[in-house]
């Protein structure tokens, strides 16, 4: 009890470390950065499904799926990713590596379980240089920059109603810094102009969640549920800076903080708009599951007030998920290749934002194997997920990029009655 009771603490003064930056894309420019995967490594492999949930694993989108949970289960979540970028002038890479959840589950008894935890929400990572030509002042070089983004901690509780129908609540905490620089030097001028922005971000939201699992008959079971992530009413406490600098060697010549209290910016509201998710799953349990899933969100309703960038409209976003998974022989004795879990699936994504005109997509496909602990019910999960964002059309940035996944799922038993021979 008492090293269930360290991992405990540990799970929850890892808020305190936990690490922002997860993103290496000019994309994470817009809205409130690059929106991160929620999900566990288990379901990310699946295309990022959420519809499935078992009792062994800890499903982060949908808090319903903690009524399911039959043990105490720690999970955490860790990344690597490379990109590729691509325009019509030029090729660069990048790479990043993250840690991505922590995560804590419980069976309660009587038909509950709860968790609590940390995971990335958005994530801002870019430093990008753009060159044009005027008539009077020649050539004119911009640099944008920016760093930081949103976390969130959550607390979350599932409950079945009746016999394979559950609900479930989460409050999440979002918060997190981002900083915005920008900057402009002139051929042939000595002094180049800053633009710095520095934002404290905080605020809730809530996801609200049901799922309907029934058997059916050959121990066939199908799947439904409905995820609904309500809108973050979040606070933005802002402070920014503008100024001159030597472009010679780079240091600040004269700095002015400008008075956003008198333009009423100090303080203000940032609104992540409502996302609801609707899946459907059919399988054979401890033998095979195909699911998928499709999300929307009103992003057209988003607006950055501080920062209102041009040529730049926010549309309704959309995404469509399709995975499963297949173990050959769950009970096997004799071969453990037999009972690794083989997972796989792909996603489509319309992401709302448009540029000069053209919409910014995304394609993925995601595949891995989740390999079993001796004979315990624990497991670690490997995954890998191959895919392209946006377009190098219209002066635009083509981005390929290659995940790896790593994810741990240790279950025991907190609560079970002690017997007394």
């Amino acid at each position: 009890m008492i090293k269930n009771f360290i991992i405990a603490i540990l799970c929850v003064t890892s808020v305190g470390v936990y690490a922002q930056n997860s993103a290496a894309s000019p994309y994470s420019y817009f809205g409130v950065g690059d929106v991160q995967a929620t999900s566990t490594v288990e379901n990310q492999m699946m295309g990022g499904l959420s519809v499935y949930a078992d009792s062994i694993h800890v499903n982060l989108v949908n808090p319903a799926a903690y009524s399911k949970l039959g043990y105490t289960t720690y999970t955490a979540g860790i990344s690597r990713k490379e990109y590729s970028f691509e325009s019509n002038v030029s090729k660069e890479s990048s790479s990043i590596s993250n840690l991505d959840y922590l995560s804590l589950g419980f069976n309660l008894g009587k038909g509950w379980g709860m968790g609590f935890g940390i995971t990335p929400y958005s994530s801002v990572g870019y430093n990008f240089q753009s060159e044009r030509t005027t008539a009077d002042q020649g050539v004119v070089s911009e640099s944008f920059e920016g760093e930081g983004g949103l976390n969130r901690a959550y607390v979350s509780m599932g409950y079945e109603l009746f016999k394979n129908f559950s609900l479930g609540v989460t409050t999440n905490f979002n918060f997190g810094n981002q900083n915005t620089n920008s900057f402009q030097a002139i051929e042939n001028v000595q002094l180049g102009s800053f633009n710095k922005i520095e934002s404290r971000i905080r605020g809730f939201d809530f996801n609200f969640g049901a799922s309907y699992s029934p058997s059916l008959n050959g121990g066939h079971r199908l799947f439904t549920s409905v995820v609904v992530n309500t809108q973050a009413n979040l606070v933005s406490e802002n402070k920014r800076t503008i100024g001159s600098y030597s472009t010679s060697n780079g240091l600040d010549v004269e700095v002015i903080e400008v008075d956003l209290e008198a333009q009423g910016l100090a303080r203000t509201g940032v609104q992540i708009p409502t996302t609801a998710t609707f899946g459907l799953g059919y399988g054979q349990d401890r033998k095979w599951f195909l699911g998928a899933e499709y999300s929307f969100q009103e992003l057209s309703t988003f607006v950055n007030e501080l920062s209102p960038a041009e040529n730049l409209v926010y549309e309704n976003a959309a995404t469509f998920r399709l995975g499963g998974y297949y173990i050959p022989d769950y009970a096997s004795f004799t071969s453990y290749m037999q009972r690794v879990v083989y997972r796989a699936g792909a996603k489509v994504s319309n992401s709302g934002i448009v540029v000069d005109g053209k919409e910014i997509n995304d394609f993925g496909i995601t595949f891995g194997m989740g390999l079993p602990l001796g004979r315990t019910l624990s497991n670690i999960n490997l995954g890998f997920e191959l895919g392209k964002r946006g377009t190098k059309y219209g002066d635009l940035v083509e981005e390929s990029y290659f995940k790896v996944n790593v994810g741990l799922s240790f279950n025991d038993r907190w609560f079970a009655k002690r017997k007394i021979n």
